[in-house]
């Protein structure tokens, strides 16, 4: 039997960070060759409002504390690979995060809808216009995750995203959380991130398609404004998906499978030890807990 808690998390700087139900985790190689591990209370906005548990409410809420966890995790990894001289404050966490959406903005809002007005002479179909935006979008992000994929440091983060996903196969599946028992897992994870960026895409191409082809600033504005609702959508589909046993499930779930290909790499031992040590820090000590984190 599987357990109920699910725990998940993401590769951070010689490391993983790892989040169950009650703690979150990040575990470090420092350059030494010793692992260190930081273990804090996990306190999520939906133990303190209830109703943003809501369907649609907790995918939004789930994003937002992913990106602020992992942008700790991040810069706390990078103070232990001896990369920076100290971690970054929390309004350097929230420009950050806003220099981010900027810049998800920019690429993924602004570029597609700008650069299908110029389809428009020759496609009047509003439906059409927002297929072909979202076709550009997916094209882009497919471009980006497969440029940064070339990155040799990037490689290395990608290598510890494959260990943080076998440890956690391990996990699932009830083993003893040993290197041995880890590494024949695979390094594609139903529930991961990569799943859940590329259905927002795919879910962004329908959402849009009910706004016709207004005026290319009401377009942007439209699309942003709606940006929570998409997220909201993405999360329930991902939660569904990771969860579910059913056979056309699964294929539906293969083209984000294969998207991991690109990020995801083959972990040495080494690295499965990090991730083993990430995860045991916030693994609960009975598996009947009822809390769920859907991000692997």
């Amino acid at each position: 039997m599987k357990p109920k808690v699910n725990i998940g998390g993401q590769a951070v700087i010689e490391g993983v960070m790892m989040r169950g139900p009650e703690h979150i985790a990040t575990a470090v190689r420092q350059p030494d060759g010793t692992i260190t591990v930081n273990k804090e209370p996990l306190f999520s906005w939906t133990q303190r409002y209830p109703i943003l548990k809501k369907p649609l409410l907790r995918g939004v809420v789930a994003l937002i504390e992913s990106l602020v966890y992992g942008l700790k995790a991040l810069s706390y990894s990078a103070q232990m690979a001896g990369e920076e001289g100290e971690e970054i404050s929390s309004k350097e966490i929230a420009i950050t995060m806003m220099f981010s959406f900027g810049l998800a903005i920019l690429l993924f809002v602004i570029v597609p809808t700008y650069g299908a007005k110029f389809i428009h002479s020759s496609v009047s179909d509003p439906r059409m216009l927002n297929l072909l935006e979202g076709l550009i979008r997916l094209t882009i992000f497919f471009l980006y995750v497969g440029g940064i994929s070339r990155i040799k440091d990037i490689q290395r983060v990608f290598q510890y995203h494959g260990a943080e996903h076998k440890t956690v196969f391990a996990y699932e599946a009830q083993l003893e959380l040993t290197v041995e028992n880890v590494r024949p897992f695979s390094t594609l994870h139903p529930r991961c991130g990569t799943n859940f960026l590329l259905i927002v895409m795919l879910v962004s191409i329908f959402v849009f398609s009910f706004l016709g082809w207004p005026s290319i600033w009401i377009r942007i504005a439209s699309r942003i404004v709606l940006l929570p609702l998409v997220a909201g959508l993405s999360y329930e589909i991902l939660r569904f998906f990771g969860n579910s046993e059913q056979g056309w499930v699964r294929t539906l779930m293969l083209p984000g499978l294969w998207l991991q290909k690109l990020t995801t790499r083959q972990p040495s031992d080494d690295q499965i030890e990090v991730a083993i040590a990430a995860l045991n820090a916030v693994r609960p000590a009975l598996t009947d807990v009822n809390e769920v984190n859907d991000h692997a």
